[in-house]
C-alpha cells in the first residue's frame, strides 16, 4: 500500500512547494536565467540521486537509454515551468492558478488517454469533465 500513496504524496508535497517557489521567483529576475539556476540544482541533485539509487554499482549504460521522450521531456518541464512563472508574474493567484490548469490538463488527458493508449471513455468520465470546467467557471468568479 505505502508504494502505491508516496508517489502521491511526494506530487502533492513537492507540488506545494513548487507553486510557492515559483510564485517566489523575483519579479524582475529574467525566468529564463531563474530556469537555468533551476535546473543546474535539479542537475546536480539528479546526478547525485541516481548514484545513490544505483543498485551496487551505477551502470551509466542508462545514459545510452535516452530517446525522444527524454529529450522532449525537457523542454516541455521547462515549458511548463515557466508557464507558471509568467502566469503568476502577471497576477494569477496561487489559490486558483494550479487548480485551474491541473483542471483542463484532467480534461485534455481523458481524451489523449482514449485517443493514444485506448484507455476508456466512459459517460461518468464525460460528466466528471462537465462538471470541473462548470467548478473552474465558480472558481474564477
Amino acid at each position: 500500500m505505502f508504494s502505491y500513496l508516496w508517489p502521491i504524496l511526494l506530487i502533492v508535497t513537492a507540488n506545494t512547494v513548487y507553486q510557492i517557489c515559483a510564485k517566489g521567483i523575483p519579479q524582475a529576475m529574467n525566468t529564463y536565467a531563474s530556469m537555468t539556476v533551476t535546473y543546474a540544482v535539479a542537475s546536480i541533485f539528479s546526478f547525485v540521486m541516481f548514484l545513490v539509487t544505483s543498485k551496487g554499482q551505477p551502470s551509466f549504460k542508462d545514459f545510452t537509454l535516452t530517446n525522444w521522450a527524454t529529450i522532449i521531456l525537457g523542454i516541455v518541464i521547462t515549458c511548463l515551468e515557466v508557464g507558471f512563472i509568467c502566469a503568476y508574474k502577471v497576477g494569477w493567484k496561487v489559490n486558483t492558478l494550479a487548480l485551474v490548469a491541473s483542471t483542463l490538463l484532467a480534461a485534455v488527458l481523458i481524451f489523449v488517454g482514449f485517443f493514444l493508449y485506448k484507455e476508456q471513455l466512459s459517460v461518468s468520465k464525460i460528466a466528471g469533465i462537465v462538471i470541473c470546467l462548470i467548478g473552474l467557471y465558480f472558481i474564477n468568479k
